[in-house]
């Protein structure tokens, strides 16, 4: 399984654009196939600033999600409406579970 975490600036005259493009994105991603979870969430510290978390079954899966018209035409939104650096990293997981024993 892979993780993606990741970290976007926002210029805060295009959020709410980027909001709505984020939102027909993740609904359209969580279709896919080998899409476990996709979603986009807003920083409680600072709301130009958004993350994204993704769980997909396989790197076949996530390379697919990148060549989706879905995410040209989001691409194609946030190009200039990023602020600053974006952090983005992958993990690759070996196992999942509770992060309290039952």
């Amino acid at each position: 399984m892979l993780v993606i975490a990741a970290s976007l600036p926002i210029k805060a005259e295009r959020l709410q654009q980027v909001i709505d493009a984020a939102i027909t994105m993740s609904r359209a991603t969580r279709e896919e196939a080998g899409c476990i979870e996709y979603g986009f969430y807003q920083d409680l510290e600072d709301p130009n600033r958004l993350h994204v978390f993704e769980k997909w079954e396989s790197g076949e899966a996530l390379s697919a999600h990148f060549a989706m018209p879905h995410m040209a035409t989001f691409q194609a939104v946030i190009g200039d409406a990023i602020d600053g650096p974006v952090a983005a990293r992958r993990y690759e997981v070996a196992s999942e579970g509770p992060v309290m024993p039952e």
